[in-house]
């Protein structure tokens, strides 16, 4: 079974073919109908089976860009936060979605710039996103799809509901 046959859309579809992937793992198999669907997924499996595009392919599919945050993905770490942005980019290129990437340590300027320029998919750790929040250089009310990558290392971290 190919990536065609999973309903994903044309932009990612040439997205994944650029990058030379032929047929999805079983993570992604499973994971893509049901995200396209709507539903709800917990997914679990191995590093290096490809968990980020089971969740980066369909969400992408599913949205066109508006100009404000429509995905939010939660990281627990920079690093973490840094690659997936660069997947929902790279699997993204030809949707005209566009990635703000948002962790601590650095100065907001660039930050609130990717928000200001119509960011529709923002990749967050929880304490720079809390941040933004407190001061409302970022909204929510349009945000469809919610993402929390590696939720165990974030509760490990102490972040905390």
């Amino acid at each position: 079974m190919g990536f065609d046959t999973l309903g994903l859309s044309e932009a990612v579809l040439e997205a994944i073919t650029e990058s030379g992937y032929e047929n999805p793992t079983p993570i992604q198999a499973q994971a893509i109908p049901l995200i396209l669907e709507g539903r709800d997924v917990i997914g679990a499996s191995q590093t290096g089976t490809g968990k980020t595009a089971a969740f980066a392919l369909p969400a992408l599919s599913k949205l066109t860009p508006m100009g404000k945050p429509q995905i939010l993905v939660l990281e627990p770490t920079r690093e973490l936060a840094h690659q997936v942005a660069e997947q929902f980019e790279k699997y993204g290129k030809h949707t005209g979605l566009k990635v703000a990437l948002l962790f601590g340590g650095v100065g907001f300027g660039d930050q609130l710039k990717a928000l200001q320029n119509g960011a529709d998919i923002v990749v967050a750790t929880p304490g720079r996103l809390v941040d933004h929040f407190y001061r409302a250089t970022m909204r929510f009310n349009e945000v469809k799809i919610l993402i929390l990558d590696e939720v165990d290392r974030m509760l490990d971290m102490g972040f905390l509901p």
